[in-house]
C-alpha cells in the first residue's frame, strides 16, 4: 500500500536488522541504541571503500556511488553503495544496484531484500522496471546477481511493513538468545543471556560449579 507522508518512511538498513533480529531492529531504531564491535567495523569499512572512489563514466557504462534513495510509493529511504547505468542499444541507461556485504553469500534472502528495496526506490525514482542487481561479497571478493522476481519483491514488502508496524507501535521485542547473537554488536546492551537463562538453571550451573 502507498505510504502517504514521509514520516511513514523507514530505513531500507531496518529490514536487513529486522531479519537478523527484531531486538536489533528495534534496539537500532526506535531506542536509537547503536554500538560497533569487529564485524560492523569491517563492514562500515567496506563501504566507506565503494564510496569514497566516486563516479566513472566509460563507453557503455556510468558508475554512481552513495545514491540517496526514496520511494514515497513504497516509505523507504536509504543510500546505495553502487548504482552501474548500462547503455542500451537504444541509447537508453538503465540502472543496476550493487550493494557491498562484508562477507560471504548467505543461506536466507536477507541480503537480497535489501537490494532489492533498493531497487524498488531506483524505479521510482528513475520511472523504470530493474529485473536484476548484484551483491558484492568482501570475503570471496565476487559478485552474486540477484533477480528481483515476484517472489523476491513480495517477501521485501512483506517485511518492510512487519517493520514499519514495530517501529510505529514504538515496543521493543523481549530478548530471545540464539546462536546470532554471538555476532552481535548490541549484544551487551541487549543482555539477552539474563533472560533466557531461568533460576532454576541458574542455581543448577551454580552448585554444579561448586562441586
Amino acid at each position: 500500500m502507498p505510504m502517504s507522508t514521509e514520516t511513514e518512511s523507514i530505513a531500507i538498513s531496518a529490514l536487513q536488522h529486522f531479519a537478523f533480529c527484531p531486538r536489533q531492529c528495534a534496539l537500532i531504531h526506535i531506542e536509537r541504541i547503536w554500538t560497533e564491535n569487529h564485524l560492523t567495523a569491517q563492514g562500515r569499512v567496506l563501504h566507506e571503500r565503494a564510496h569514497e572512489v566516486g563516479g566513472e563514466t566509460r563507453r557503455d557504462l556510468r558508475i554512481a556511488r552513495a545514491l540517496p534513495l526514496q520511494s514515497t510509493a513504497h516509505g523507504l529511504h536509504g543510500v546505495a553503495d553502487v548504482v552501474e547505468f548500462h547503455r542500451r542499444s537504444d541509447g537508453a541507461w538503465h540502472p543496476f544496484p550493487v550493494e557491498y556485504k562484508r562477507g560471504r553469500p548467505k543461506f536466507t534472502p536477507i541480503d537480497a531484500v535489501q537490494l532489492c528495496a533498493q531497487a524498488f526506490c531506483l524505479e521510482e525514482m528513475l520511472s523504470v522496471r530493474i529485473v536484476a542487481g548484484s551483491l558484492f561479497y568482501g570475503e570471496t571478493r565476487r559478485r552474486q546477481d540477484i533477480a528481483f522476481d515476484d517472489e523476491l519483491r513480495g517477501e521485501t514488502l512483506r517485511l518492510a511493513a512487519e517493520v514499519r508496524a514495530m517501529i510505529a507501535s514504538g515496543i521493543t521485542p523481549a530478548p530471545v538468545y540464539a546462536s546470532r547473537c554471538r555476532a552481535c554488536s548490541l549484544i551487551e546492551r541487549c543482555q539477552p543471556l539474563a533472560v533466557t537463562r531461568s533460576a532454576s538453571g541458574y542455581l543448577a550451573r551454580l552448585f554444579a560449579a561448586a562441586d
